[in-house]
């Protein structure tokens, strides 16, 4: 254990976010989400039992969002839905990015197979017990100023 650390951040979920510079990205994708397929051989480290937001509040405990990335945050549109559409764990994620000091709008929302597409390019994937269809998300990380 460790003083100030969120109990979810297992060790191993620690040694990759640390490990991870900036302009990095991190995947936290719901219980449904074909992790091992699309993560091509990078880590997926497994949080089960866990909502994408409780996930995601850990992971951004410590994890800085990159303030020069427009839209250093994004979710997985529901396909076929209205523009502006977000399920209560995406809404989620948005009010959890605005608490970091973020606009709404800076948070994308990403058509499923664009976020696919983003899957290549993630350095590591957080696989969490969310059940809610959709419930995924990714973050850039910023640069932490010592």
């Amino acid at each position: 254990m460790l003083k100030g650390i969120d109990p979810l951040l297992t060790p191993e979920l620690l040694m990759h976010l640390c490990a991870m510079g900036h302009g990095e990205w991190v995947a936290v994708v719901d219980a449904n989400f074909t992790a091992n397929f699309l993560s091509q051989g990078k880590p997926v480290v497994r949080i089960p039992g866990h909502s994408l937001e409780r996930v995601s509040r850990a992971v951004l405990s410590v994890f800085p969002l990159a303030t020069d990335e427009a839209q250093p945050a994004a979710f997985m549109r529901v396909s076929n839905s209205d523009e502006g559409h977000r399920t209560l764990a995406q809404q989620a994620v948005i009010e959890l990015v605005v608490t970091q000091g973020f606009k709404p709008e800076q948070v994308e929302a990403v058509e499923r197979y664009a976020f696919y597409e983003k899957i290549k390019g993630v350095s590591l994937i957080v696989q969490c017990g969310e059940g809610t269809a959709y419930g995924n998300a990714l973050f850039c990380k910023g640069v932490i100023l010592l």
